[in-house]
């Protein structure tokens, strides 16, 4: 396998290999007499995209036996293309024989400085093949690049799935049709309902599809889709740089979306390459999401509350019984010690001990009346000899005066 190119050729191969690298990590390269193609599919397997090349894309095309396919790594192709575009003549990549080890990749650049890479080949390569018809999709929208990149700036940067909902404009009931003004398709940012979304912010983008599309199909009842918006936007960007509308067919939800480019007004048979990406679908429809969740958590919170009711009512009459039957030990300590509450348990043990209080001032008040009784006879006593002692004393002054005038 040998092929060459250069000019506008080369730089719509290098934007194709740039989309692929930010798809997935391995390209499989399948060359035959009739394309090339290039596969790529993330880790995920949720996004598989593929690009054909026919030989009149390039300047120089030869391949040997009926054909040939081999796997690389997009990481060193990148490398390779790493140089700018406008400096290179032109690109040549060979692979010598169907079983060679290495695929040589050599730059001819405009300064005469010529490089050479020889990128290694898988030794287990992963090759699928995926074959979708695009027109058994019921529903499809073209859209320009910049008018999508316009709407999903209404977006946060960080958002990682997004929503469409498309609907039948006629379908819509006379009231929800006045209020969105013929908006019949809808991007709606999806928020995962098992993580703390708090901090994010919900968008919900309504659009007039013949404002906003170049052409819009879908009959029946509404239908949504959700899927990744990495690959979106690196769809988007190969798009806008190749200067190609985008084409998306859709069918409901767990069903595959189908991207591609939209070549001018016809089906694509006059371009010499084509690229299809396909992207997995949430198997949940967002439709009724909202009310599904609605319903349940409304009649569960009804039903606990009435369980609540039922149960709170004897609780609290068990509650007042327990109060007035059975105080709680820090009700009957409180109470003991304010002495708002009387004494039912301890009334016995409490007469007790009153009564031997009372026993002790008894004693206390006897002992000082009697110790009172002992000091009034005590001076009694006292009197009755400072009588007798005054006596006497008066009998000798008598004698005295006797023995004296004797």
């Amino acid at each position: 396998m040998e092929f060459s190119l250069s000019g506008n050729a080369l730089k719509t191969f290098a934007r194709s290999v740039t989309c692929l690298a930010r798809i997935g990590n391995e390209l499989v390269i399948q060359a035959s007499p009739s394309q090339l193609a290039f596969y790529t599919l993330n880790a995920s397997r949720s996004a598989y995209q593929a690009i054909t090349f026919e030989p009149g894309f390039f300047d120089a095309y030869v391949v040997s036996g009926n054909q040939v396919q081999c796997s690389v790594l997009l990481k060193a192709v990148c490398s390779v293309l790493r140089t700018p575009i406008a400096s290179i003549d032109h690109l040549r990549v060979q692979l010598p024989d169907p079983d060679s080890l290495k695929v040589q990749w050599s730059l001819k650049c405009f300064n005469g400085m010529n490089k050479t890479y020889c990128i290694s080949c898988n030794v287990e390569p992963d090759i699928q093949h995926l074959s979708l018809d695009r027109r058994q999709f019921p529903s499809d929208l073209v859209v320009r690049p910049r008018d999508l990149n316009r709407l999903l700036s209404n977006f946060q940067s960080s958002l990682q799935e997004i929503t469409i909902i498309a609907t039948e404009p006629t379908s819509l009931p006379s009231e929800a049709a006045s209020e969105i003004e013929g908006k019949a398709v809808e991007l709606r940012s999806y928020i995962d309902p098992t993580k703390d979304n708090d901090a994010l912010l919900h968008t919900q983008l309504w659009i007039d599809p013949m404002e906003e599309f170049v052409h819009y199909s879908h009959s029946g009842d509404p239908v949504d889709i959700t899927f990744g918006v990495k690959e979106l936007k690196a769809f988007l960007s190969f798009c806008e740089c190749c200067e190609v509308d985008i084409h998306l067919y859709f069918e409901k939800a767990g069903e595959p979306i189908l991207m591609a480019p939209k070549f001018g007004l016809d089906d694509g048979s006059g371009s010499n390459f084509d690229v299809t990406l396909v992207l997995a679908t949430m198997l949940v429809s967002q439709l009724h999401v909202g009310s599904r969740a609605q319903l349940p958590q409304e009649a569960a919170t009804e039903h606990g509350e009435s369980d609540h009711r039922t149960a709170s009512q004897p609780q609290q009459d068990g509650s007042r019984a327990n109060v007035s039957g059975h105080p709680s030990d820090h009700t009957r300590i409180w109470s003991e010690l304010s002495g708002s509450a009387p004494r039912s348990g301890n009334a016995a043990e409490g007469q007790v001990q009153g009564e031997r209080n009372l026993s002790s001032c008894e004693q206390m008040e006897i002992q000082r009346i009697s110790t009172m009784q002992i000091s009034n006879a005590g001076c009694a006593q006292a009197n009755n000899l400072v009588d007798r002692t005054r006596d006497l004393t008066t009998n000798i002054k008598c004698l005295k005066k006797c023995g004296a005038v004797g």
